[in-house]
């Protein structure tokens, strides 16, 4: 019995978008770490943002969440720019310890996080909200798949392959990898470490936001539902290594499998056990992660 559960191509294609959609979540959260050592604690909440704005979208405007999820990005992007330019540039100028920046872009994301959530809660109330699209079921031999999965599962995979060549071959992406490798040499070679500071937020929060937008088109959302996500993000960094991008992506179809399968082997009930088990056991077996690299100061 077990054994067709593990060979089942529902099961691989479910784990395929999950991990698709942590690839998503957590590549944004890396890049923010990676590059200025900030603990956002608030990222899952650009995700149930952008599953609003979505929402709204289409109940309000009839635009289409395949379309809306475009500015929906935009706009996230401009939210990680201001943010930066208000709040964080000035954090990383008053502390050169990254231990100190740590500690308060930890307490700043966190007040952040609840002040978004509870804004969020008083305006749409805390009523989960859900809405039907491209709900269509399509089979593929013994495999069922909707739309919107599919949908989501080739907008997650091209976003991350988009920032995975973005990051390699365009001059900036380069200049952030290198910042992630070390600030200090980064500086000394020239490297315009603010624009890179500038660049890690905006494609952070973009990206954070457009995974909103395709998580509300497969399962209902509240203003509390940003926490799961922000876990699993941290998740796929620690596991992956801390600033190691390309290998956050694996990390994250690699959490999709645990999840997925172990969710099937057990009951939905065990899927904080899993999650957090992974956590704990890859920090005492692994602590610089599956890949051993992790950011140096």
């Amino acid at each position: 019995m077990w054994l067709d559960t593990l060979l089942s191509g529902q099961l691989l294609f479910s784990a395929l978008v999950t991990g698709s959609l942590y690839a998503i979540v957590a590549v944004g959260l890396n890049l923010v770490y990676g590059t200025m050592r900030l603990l956002n604690v608030a990222h899952g909440d650009l995700v149930m943002g952008g599953a609003y704005l979505a929402y709204w979208s289409l109940t309000l405007l009839g635009v289409p969440p395949l379309l809306s999820l475009w500015m929906i990005g935009l706009g996230g992007a401009l939210i990680g720019l201001a943010l930066y330019r208000s709040m964080f540039r000035r954090l990383l100028i008053a502390s050169a310890d990254p231990g100190r920046v740590e500690a308060n872009s930890l307490l700043l994301f966190f007040g952040i996080s609840i002040l978004v959530q509870n804004t969020i809660a008083w305006f749409a109330t805390p009523t989960p909200r859900a809405y039907l699209y491209l709900d269509d079921v399509y089979k593929l031999g013994d495999t069922a798949m909707t739309g919107n999965r599919i949908a989501s599962l080739v907008t997650a995979a091209a976003t991350c392959a988009g920032i995975w060549l973005y990051l390699r071959h365009h001059v900036v992406g380069l200049a952030l990898r290198a910042v992630i490798d070390s600030p200090l040499a980064a500086r000394i070679v020239g490297v315009n470490v603010e624009q890179v500071h500038r660049t890690s937020f905006v494609l952070g929060f973009a990206s954070a936001s457009v995974a909103g937008v395709l998580v509300s088109m497969m399962e209902q959302f509240s203003p509390f539902v940003g926490f799961p996500f922000s876990i699993a993000a941290f998740i796929v960094c620690i596991l992956g290594g801390l600033g190691n991008i390309g290998a956050g992506f694996v990390a994250a179809l690699f959490l999709g499998v645990i999840e997925t399968y172990g969710i099937a082997l057990t009951s939905l009930n065990w899927r904080s056990v899993l999650l957090y088990g992974v956590f704990v056991a890859t920090l005492l077996a692994f602590p610089q992660g599956l890949f051993g690299r992790r950011v140096r100061s």
